[in-house]
């Protein structure tokens, strides 16, 4: 077991909070970051020194624009504002124009030779222990995506947790993956289902041996959080990579008092949305890399495969200037919002008809950890639902909260927040608490039992979504093959994924969802009154497990996409 591996003994964290406070350090990984690497070769280099001070974004995009003498002629054509409708530069103000410049031939010159991308991202590695970094501008759903093509390719198997955010299912669509759904734990209490464990794993990787990997997703949107370190030790006994989809936890590396991080925890590839919980602009994301199961060039490949090739400097600022100032900062930061946290905690549950959960989605049957900067209100007790809530939160009081259900609101805490937004939070909790009877009645949402939320895989995902396809009404879709995905949002968790065989409960809970102002965003019909499934004669054709299927993993004959050999590039499957 690595030495990282080893700190993610909850006894063992106490060295995290070293990690704030300090401007530069040294470390003598294999092959930290990205540009500089050498991939696969496995070879120490010697011990470097990183000055955390630096920014070489930010510190670059500053000399650009002293440096700047007349226009370029050069994208993007509003040239530095100049060309902003006005009425634009009143909203948006002139300085984000200013600085959206080109990261080739603007930010560096037009070779990349300067490297200031590959020294942000080295900054980055060395910030969380990773081996290498890389930074995306297309969001976390990109990169899960990328780390998914990295480790299994068409009609390869890999095992994925079944409360998968729906990108990780559009990486299943788009690789032709063969996915294991791996079943989490679920809280009946509660109406929750929080991340599988080891031996979940286990039992998944003992049916299907053959496997790539896992993806597992943890932190879930309501905080809770998996048992990292058991999960990668049952992945690593069997020379597979662990993908961990950390998009709410890019915060959990800078404080001791916070669930384990992916990497300390002995993830093969992490994948964190910096502007969830962390001081990125939306889009902002990073993914890790350590260990040598995962090939990082095939990584990259993967990366350049999916991305865009007119990457936002802007993004690519904000993730630098975040690290800077979590690796000096975050401890005293992260320090101010677990206290206020814990305060709101407090006070909410002292609220007629408001419970705070933590504590209770914690324990041998449920959650391994909670991130205590989430806080999960139950409203249940106003006899309304949490769609109600959140409305009225927002409406009335101009508050907004992360996410909402059937029967509680999300308010995610960052160290973004002080006395004054909590006090605006508690005012407004309070004013809802005092008009039990008078908010709306209870959603009449029908909840599927756990075992009803299990829907048989009948085609790979892929050919499901790109076969023939019929579009019929709701009440005749159960029973049949569905084609798309259905994804109560947020938090974005497919209930449906293409390839299953839609049940009589899943589609209630979906209508009665719907009416109860749930919103479903990714279906073909967004009232849900119909939904897009197989073509009976194609579902029959393309089952899993028929000679057909079988013909499509050999390359003989794939409907869904092109033939060939799979490009996994997971080391030693």
């Amino acid at each position: 077991m690595s030495a990282r591996t080893a700190r993610s003994d909850r006894s063992a964290r106490s060295d995290r909070s070293a990690r704030s406070g300090r401007t530069a350090r040294t470390t003598t990984k294999a092959h930290t970051g990205v540009q500089h690497a050498e991939p696969g070769t496995g070879t120490a280099s010697a011990p470097r020194e990183f000055d955390h001070s630096r920014a070489p974004v930010l510190d670059a995009l500053a000399r650009y624009k002293r440096g700047m003498h007349g226009r370029n002629f050069s994208p993007p054509g509003h040239k530095q504002g100049g060309g902003a409708d006005p009425r634009v530069l009143d909203v948006l103000g002139a300085d984000v124009f200013a600085s959206d410049v080109l990261a080739m031939s603007g930010l560096d010159d037009r070779r990349m030779s300067n490297e200031v991308l590959g020294q942000a991202q080295e900054l980055m590695a060395d910030a969380v222990d990773a081996e290498h970094t890389y930074f995306s501008t297309c969001g976390s759903s990109l990169s899960v995506k990328s780390a998914m093509l990295a480790v299994a390719g068409p009609y390869e198997k890999l095992l994925v947790a079944r409360n998968a955010h729906k990108s990780v299912v559009s990486g299943l669509v788009l690789a032709g993956i063969d996915p294991v759904w791996v079943e989490p734990r679920w809280d009946e209490g509660a109406h929750l289902a929080h991340p599988p464990g080891p031996q979940e794993v286990a039992d998944a990787f003992d049916r299907e041996p053959d496997a790539k990997g896992m993806v597992l997703i943890t932190p879930t949107a309501y905080g809770t959080c998996a048992d990292i370190n058991g999960v990668a030790g049952v992945c690593h006994e069997r020379g597979r990579p662990l993908i961990v989809d950390e998009a709410w936890g890019a915060h959990l590396p800078f404080h001791p008092d916070l669930p384990s991080w992916a990497m300390d925890a002995g993830a093969d590839v992490c994948v964190t949305s910096v502007h969830k919980m962390g001081a990125g602009l939306e889009q902002g994301s990073v993914f890790h890399l350590q260990g040598s199961l995962v090939d990082p060039t095939v990584l990259k490949l993967r990366e350049d495969l999916l991305g865009t090739t007119s990457p936002s400097v802007l993004m690519y600022a904000a993730l630098d200037g975040w690290r800077r100032q979590m690796v000096q900062h975050g401890k005293e930061l992260l320090d101010g919002a677990l206290s206020s946290a814990a305060g709101l905690r407090q006070e909410i549950s002292a609220l007629p008809g408001l419970e705070t959960l933590s504590s209770r989605l914690v324990g041998p049957g449920p959650a391994f950890e909670h991130d205590p900067l989430v806080l999960v209100v139950d409203v249940s007790g106003l006899e309304t639902s949490g769609y109600a809530v959140a409305d009225r939160l927002r409406e009335e009081f101009g508050v907004n909260v992360g996410l909402a259900d059937h029967r509680r609101v999300i308010a995610n805490v960052t160290h973004a927040d002080d006395e004054a937004s909590a006090s605006a939070l508690l005012e407004a909790l309070t004013a809802v608490s005092s008009r039990r009877g008078a908010l709306p009645p209870p959603a009449a949402v029908r909840l599927p039992r756990p075992a009803e939320l299990r829907l048989e895989s009948v085609m790979l995902p892929r050919d499901a979504y790109f076969g023939p396809v019929e579009q019929v009404p709701v009440e005749e879709a159960v029973g049949r093959v569905a084609a798309e995905h259905a994804s109560p949002y947020p938090p974005g968790v497919p209930v449906v994924v293409p390839g299953e065989r839609i049940g009589q409960a899943v589609v209630e809970y979906l209508r009665t969802g719907v009416e109860a102002t749930m919103y479903v965003p990714d279906t073909a019909d967004p009232s849900l009154r119909t939904m897009r499934v197989v073509a009976n004669d194609a579902a029959g054709r393309a089952s899993r497990g028929s000679s057909g299927a079988q013909d499509r993993r050999d390359g003989t004959a794939e409907p869904g996409g092109p033939g060939g050999e799979a490009g996994g590039g997971a080391k030693g499957a």
